[in-house]
């Protein structure tokens, strides 16, 4: 948990999505934030984590459903959504909070 606070605090606003390999929306959303990590490099960090890998840190944030998406902004989450949406939509949400 030191670690994401660490990660959640290198940038004005941060995007952390959670995902699993195995799960076909995830998947679908895999090219899109590539393309929003491209959009927001050297403005936002946006960081990945697969629930699989990191069962601990996603039950400690209460995560339920996949891909979510968190939004920080000076480390305190400000948005929150789960399910595949539209790149522009999450590059917006960020900048929202630059």
């Amino acid at each position: 948990m030191e670690k994401y606070n660490e990660l959640i605090n290198s940038s004005k606003a941060v995007l952390v999505e959670f995902y699993a390999s195995w799960c076909p929306h995830c998947k679908a959303m895999m090219p899109v934030m590539e393309d929003v990590k491209a959009l927001l490099k050297g403005r936002a960090n946006v960081y990945q984590f697969d629930i699989d890998e990191n069962r601990e840190l996603a039950d400690s944030l209460g995560i339920d459903g996949i891909p979510t998406f968190i939004v920080y902004s000076d480390g305190n989450p400000v948005w929150t959504s789960s399910g595949e949406m539209d790149g522009s939509a999450l590059v917006g949400k960020v900048e929202e909070y630059m």
